[in-house]
């Protein structure tokens, strides 16, 4: 073979490859980018969630195993992380589509010149209980006896330390009169309790129940109904939703919709199931060995699911009277309450 003849079929083989490449890239993936909505095919998203394994977040891992994502032509990954706190920072810096994690960051966040909304609720209560370790029973009766004690939250700056600085507040304690103590949730949290690393903390199930059970520790204000959340804060508080920052929900409306369509379905799925029907649904790590316990645990607060996504009316009003009486924003902060939240997705889902 000539040196010619070499050189062509070099030059027909390289030509092929770069073709094959080209055409690979621009037709090898019907998928959007995320957060686009606008071509067809399916739409990438990612979410964060401050704890799937925690019930409290339920429907984000339902709505997965249900397959309303992909019914909505969603193709959504569930980021784990700590808590809600790690969720909000994610959304903000654009790392993620969206969070979940509890409603009251959306308000803390305006102060600091930053927007972003809840466009789906999940709980109308916050599903938590402020517990006492077995060790520090005999000395802690009331909220008041938490003063100059470690208390565990989740992380700080989470949902659970804003919870417990308003239980605090409400007996006269200020946030500088303990010590906040990140300890995680689930294992890491009984851990702290076991070992005297807190005194008392603030925490969701099914890791109440795993206490109560094994008694290492025993309930000091429960949160885990709209009622009982109401007799300790003076009023309603959704917590856990869906967040989003305003800018993207402005400019991606369609798939915003078809995220909401897909948690209001979820939503109103569980809302016609029993408790055991949705543990039957979730994976079976979630029940941390126990799946009926895991059962008990739920059905004990399924009244805390919102049964269609929407922020009741006065709800939001109520959370920034706790932020305030709290001292958990700047005082004389001007919040606007309508860029907290919207109900837009929502009344169109239902």
């Amino acid at each position: 073979m000539n040196a010619w003849s070499r050189q062509s079929r070099w030059f027909v083989l390289v030509t092929g490859i770069i073709l094959v490449l080209l055409l690979s890239a621009c037709g090898g993936s019907s998928s959007t980018g995320s957060g686009n909505g606008n071509g067809g095919g399916t739409t990438q998203l990612k979410i964060m969630v401050g704890g799937l394994s925690k019930q409290i977040y339920l429907p984000n891992e339902l709505t997965q195993q249900l397959g309303y994502f992909k019914q909505e032509g969603l193709n959504v990954t569930l980021i784990d992380e700590a808590s809600g706190q790690s969720s909000e920072n994610e959304v903000l810096a654009g790392q993620v589509d969206a969070g979940s994690g509890s409603y009251n960051h959306t308000i803390e966040l305006q102060p600091k010149g930053k927007q972003m909304e809840a466009v789906v609720l999940m709980n109308v209560a916050p599903g938590e209980a402020e517990i006492v370790s077995a060790k520090a029973a005999s000395q802690i009766h009331s909220v008041k006896d938490l003063k100059g004690k470690n208390l565990g939250v989740t992380e700080l700056g989470s949902g659970t330390q804003t919870l417990t600085t308003a239980l605090l507040h409400n007996a006269g304690i200020t946030p500088d009169q303990v010590h906040f103590v990140p300890v995680g949730a689930g294992d890491t949290f009984i851990a702290a309790l076991q070992q005297g690393k807190i005194d008392a903390g603030m925490t969701t199930e099914p890791t109440i129940s795993r206490i109560l059970s094994s008694g290492v520790g025993k309930v000091l204000v429960d949160l885990r109904s709209p009622q009982s959340t109401q007799a300790a804060l003076g009023g309603s508080y959704p917590f856990i939703c869906l967040f989003m920052n305003n800018s993207y929900v402005d400019s991606h409306k369609d798939v915003v919709q078809k995220l909401v369509n897909a948690y209001v379905k979820t939503l109103k799925w569980m809302h016609t199931h029993t408790a055991a029907e949705v543990a039957d649904k979730m994976p079976p790590d979630y029940y941390a060995g126990n799946k009926a316990l895991y059962v008990t645990a739920l059905q004990n607060q399924l009244a805390i699911f919102s049964p269609d996504g929407v922020m009741p009316a006065g709800a939001p009003e109520s959370v920034l009277n706790v932020e305030n009486a709290s001292k958990l924003i700047p005082r004389g902060s001007q919040i606007n309450l309508s860029l907290t939240y919207t109900n837009e997705f929502v009344n169109k889902a239902s």
